[in-house]
């Protein structure tokens, strides 16, 4: 194990902020975590979880002990009539996962392709796209308590999982008597996830741009192959969001708000062309870039952060590596944004990244 110092994390976050981790460790085995926790010193620090750094905004230096997530590994473990049980350690990239079990043709990913990031992180996040929420594809997963070095599981249910959300975005909190609640931002590091895939293999056509690329090539939902799909969500994803290698950015910066059905005709009566989704719950779904483009953001800057041109969701970094936003920057205009949907729409728009 080795506690490297000083560590600069812009190459560790998708933003390309600059900011420094205080201390560093690469966690590349479940003994590399178990060596932390046995050092009397590093136990006791605040530890920051880092996995691909696509899903976070840094406003300065990083004084916790940053674990950074680069366990590799993944195999199939069992397959059934109804599944295929994949396993991935928790530092595999997200994408290339996706990639993996199709070519090994096991089928049901397809739809979250191109979503930047680490396995481990996707279950923080609960990534989602195309109408496929990685909670619906998940079965456990493994992780170490970061106070007690104890491995634990936990199922679906208890990794309580919401809109772009998990017991992991959210800390401890303090209860009756003194208890802790189930937050485990902090407290536990995630080792493995496991899969299931559906069998038999349905695609996933719900969303707009999915149907319309279907009429536009004359495709039949029956003749449709989970390859062919794949690479429909990929050209789609390119063709709207920037790509953090060359245009630093953490995706979609705003969860997409919920409202009831009278708040929508409410918006509806006066903005008719606001985009919105029915949801189960009879709920609707509002498309937060189309109410950030109405309030005239796209293109916008605030010094090196900017909205992007093509889709007023995403945030960018306009400085590039040599002269990069920072995380004040963007802090600014995320919340100069938020006035505005609110000012116009009555809508307070969440923002999906962690704050650091």
């Amino acid at each position: 194990m080795v506690v490297e110092k000083q560590v600069s994390l812009q190459a560790h976050n998708t933003f390309g902020i600059v900011a420094k981790a205080h201390e560093l460790v690469r966690i590349a085995s479940q003994e590399d975590l178990q060596a932390v926790l046995a050092d009397a010193q590093l136990r006791s620090k605040p530890k920051f979880v880092l996995g691909g750094g696509s899903n976070i905004v840094l406003t300065g230096d990083v004084k916790a002990l940053v674990l950074k997530v680069e366990i590799k590994g993944r195999r199939l473990l069992t397959q059934t009539p109804r599944a295929w049980l994949v396993e991935a350690n928790a530092g595999e990239n997200w994408h290339d996962l996706v990639a993996w079990t199709l070519a090994q043709g096991w089928p049901g990913l397809e739809n979250l392709a191109l979503i930047p990031g680490t396995v481990g992180a996707s279950v923080v996040q609960n990534i989602g796209a195309y109408g496929v929420e990685l909670q619906d594809r998940f079965d456990s997963l493994d992780a170490m308590d970061l106070q007690t070095g104890q491995l634990f599981t936990l199922d679906a249910a208890q990794c309580a999982f919401g809109y772009r959300d998990s017991v992991f975005k959210h800390a401890p909190a303090d209860g009756p008597g003194g208890m802790r609640g189930m937050g485990l931002a902090g407290r536990a590091l995630i080792l493995r996830v496991r899969f299931a895939l559906p069998r038999p293999w349905r695609a996933v056509l719900g969303y707009a741009d999915l149907q319309r690329r279907m009429a536009a090539e004359g495709t039949d939902a029956a003749d449709l192959s989970p390859q062919r799909l794949f690479d429909w969500i990929c050209e789609i994803r390119r063709a709207k969001l920037p790509d953090p290698a060359v245009i630093g950015n953490a995706g979609s910066f705003f969860k997409n708000p919920t409202v009831s059905p009278d708040q929508c005709e409410d918006i509806i009566a006066r903005d008719p062309k606001v985009v919105h989704y029915p949801m189960p719950d009879g709920s609707i779904k509002l498309a937060a870039g189309w109410l950030i483009d109405a309030c005239g953001w796209k293109g916008k800057s605030v010094g090196h952060a900017g909205v992007y041109e093509k889709q007023a969701l995403v945030l960018v970094n306009r400085g590039g590596r040599e002269n990069p936003c920072t995380g004040g920057e963007v802090m600014t205009l995320a919340k100069a944004i938020q006035t505005s949907v609110y000012e116009r729409f009555g809508i307070r728009l969440e923002p999906e990244p962690v704050v650091i």
